[in-house]
C-alpha cells in the first residue's frame, strides 16, 4: 500500500499541519483538557502542561511510522492549535482508516470539524492508496452527527472496526465514503 506522511494542507480558514511542541499550550487551553470534548470522542483528558508535552511527544515520534495520519488543526485568524483530526484506525489490508476530530467549544459552529474532514478526504484520495474513510458517532453526539451529516461521506450499516470486534454498531450511526475510480465514473458529462 502506498502511504504518505501527516503532510500539511490549508483550508479557508485552516491550517492542518502535524503537531510540534509549540501547540502543547493551545491544546490545553482550547480542548484537550475539556472532559465533554474528550469524552465525545473517546478520549482521556489532560490536565496538566506535562501531560500533554508527553502525548504530543509521542504524536512527534509516530510521524516517521507509514500508518499515522493526525493534524493539529490551526484556525488561521487566531493561530492556535484548536482541535485535532486523525486516523484512528488503520486497516491496510482492506486500504481502509477511520477518521476521528474535535474542535474546542469556543471555536464550535463555525463550520470547522466539517471543512477539515472535507480537507481530509481530498488528502487522503489524492495522496495515499486508501480507498475507503470512515467515521461514526454516538447517537447522543449530535454536533458531530450534524458534521458527518453535512460531508460527502453517507450512512452505512457498519464500519470494519466493528466487523473485525464481530458486532454491530449499538447506539453508533455509521459513515463512510469511498473512492472513485476515474474507470468506474460515467461518461455521461465528457
Amino acid at each position: 500500500m502506498n502511504y504518505t506522511v501527516t503532510k500539511p494542507f490549508e483550508t479557508p480558514h485552516l491550517i492542518c499541519r502535524p503537531f510540534t511542541m509549540a501547540d502543547c499550550g493551545d491544546m490545553l487551553r482550547n480542548w484537550i483538557a475539556d472532559e465533554d470534548i474528550q469524552s465525545e470522542y473517546g478520549e482521556p483528558v489532560y490536565t496538566t502542561l506535562q501531560e500533554v508535552e508527553k502525548l504530543v511527544g509521542e504524536y512527534v515520534g509516530k510521524y516517521g511510522n507509514a500508518d499515522f495520519y493526525r493534524w493539529a488543526i490551526i484556525e488561521k485568524a487566531c493561530g492556535e492549535c484548536i482541535g485535532q483530526i486523525a486516523f484512528c484506525r488503520v486497516y491496510p489490508d482492506c486500504k481502509t482508516a477511520e477518521i476521528e476530530y474535535c474542535i474546542g467549544k469556543k471555536f464550535w459552529g463555525k463550520g470547522y470539524a466539517g471543512e477539515a474532514l472535507q480537507a481530509v478526504i481530498d488528502f487522503t484520495f489524492s495522496h495515499t492508496d486508501f480507498v475507503k474513510l470512515e467515521a461514526y458517532h454516538r447517537a447522543e453526539n449530535t454536533k458531530s452527527g450534524r458534521v458527518l451529516e453535512k460531508s460527502a461521506m453517507h450512512i452505512t450499516d457498519n464500519v470494519e472496526r466493528f466487523r473485525r470486534e464481530k458486532q454491530q454498531p449499538h447506539g453508533e450511526i455509521c459513515y463512510c465514503i469511498e473512492r472513485i475510480s476515474k474507470t468506474n465514473m460515467s461518461n455521461d458529462f465528457v
